[in-house]
């Protein structure tokens, strides 16, 4: 019996998202991620060494964000999801062989920028895909499928990595993520890719030139790339101040991690349910981030345990709007350039993400955390009308 063309498109298609989920499963899966800080301060660094690595790390992913998104365009965008692994790989090596300020900062490089590499290279790499198996409808249900992978990752190490730093200490979780980054390379192999990348400096820079310029020269692209950081930097940024906002409402510190496990389900939920909002317009975009923003603030504001649902409910709307906002990017932008758009918008994410935290210092130095939070839930509100007004000006423009 010969297999239909629909039963053959299905098999390719469930090899790329089978492998993209175990690709985003195990980027996530990093026993180090819970206890480096640790390792930091064991190795004797004060805090104000800890903060510039923090900060070595942020610097090295802005200045290679844009330059990789590029690359991917101009050579294998499989080749840089293989060599990313690598190279963090080699970080977490340096930091349980030769603990010292020097190789935490050499791994932070690499860190850093095995991120940048497949930054723009797995969301280009997907949607180029799906599109040959005329399947780009479901890229924001693959893609919100695959954060949620990522998310289930983090929470699987979060919860393993107190047991195994008990019986082999900051040795035997650097093995294990060195392992699983590992493990992540090999994975990269089995993408998929139908391309034939251009090779050499020219071409590189060619790319990056094309790239920009159809930003510039298209209104709905530049549109699409300032969405994506307004929606996800504010968020995503607010994400690492959640225990000390569970916290805040008065629990036991032994309660605080269950509570974010709450925080983590409200977003997992957001990226399994994205797909499902692949059918709102504009407007119904619009209403998702104005529900998620008032959802924030009066469930921050409330300062009390029970208002963190409603901050889970917000952390699953932003999840679900940052997938979607990808989406809407990837259909905008053309096939060459598309990795480096989407880098573009990665590298807006990363500076807006960085003003997040310098706001989130000064309200927070002044008041609760609670009243940072709910603050924070303004831009999302503006985002919001912003959307409102453009569709509604769109429209009178097209009135005879």
């Amino acid at each position: 019996m010969t297999p239909t063309p629909t039963r053959v498109t299905d098999v390719r298609v469930r090899r790329l998202t089978t492998t993209l989920y175990g690709y985003a499963f195990l980027e996530d899966f990093i026993l180090l991620y819970p206890v480096y800080a640790l390792l930091f301060s064991d190795t004797g660094l004060s805090v104000g060494q800890i903060s510039s690595l923090f900060a070595l790390w942020s610097v090295t992913g802005v200045l290679l964000e844009v330059p990789s998104g590029a690359w991917a365009d101009a050579v294998s965008r499989r080749l840089l999801l293989w060599l990313g692994p690598l190279l963090t790989a080699a970080g977490f090596a340096l930091w349980v062989l030769v603990p010292s300020y020097g190789a935490f900062a050499l791994g932070f490089v690499l860190w850093g920028a095995g991120g940048a590499l497949g930054s723009g290279a797995l969301e280009a790499l997907v949607h180029d895909e799906l599109e040959r198996l005329d399947a780009a409808g479901r890229y924001a249900r693959v893609m919100g499928r695959a954060r949620a992978a990522g998310l289930v990752a983090v929470m699987a190490a979060m919860g393993l990595a107190g047991p195994v730093f008990a019986r082999g200490g900051h040795t035997a979780v650097g093995a294990a993520s060195v392992a699983v980054c590992l493990l992540a390379a090999a994975t990269a192999l089995r993408f998929p890719e139908h391309r034939s990348p251009k090779t050499g400096h020219e071409s590189w820079t060619a790319t990056l030139r094309a790239g920009l310029a159809e930003a510039r020269a298209d209104r709905s692209v530049r549109g699409a790339l300032l969405l994506v950081p307004a929606v996800s930097a504010v968020w995503g940024a607010l994400d690492e101040y959640t225990p000390l906002l569970v916290r805040g409402t008065g629990v036991a510190d032994g309660t605080v991690p269950w509570l974010l496990l709450l925080v983590w389900a409200g977003a997992t939920a957001g990226s399994l349910l994205a797909g499902e909002g692949e059918r709102l317009g504009t407007t119904g975009f619009a209403a998702l981030l104005a529900g998620a923003g008032l959802a924030l603030a009066v469930g921050a504001a409330g300062g009390s345990p029970w208002g963190l649902g409603l901050v889970a409910l917000a952390f699953g709307g932003f999840q679900a709007a940052t997938v979607l906002a990808d989406a809407r990017l990837q259909r905008r932008i053309g096939d060459t350039g598309r990795a480096t758009l989407t880098s573009v918008a990665g590298l807006g994410t990363e500076l807006a993400t960085v003003a997040v935290y310098g706001g989130y210092a000064l309200i927070a130095s002044g008041g609760a955390h609670s009243t940072a939070f709910a603050v924070f839930a303004v831009p999302y509100l503006a985002t919001a009308v912003l959307l409102l007004v453009r569709t509604g000006t769109g429209a009178a423009r097209t009135r005879p």
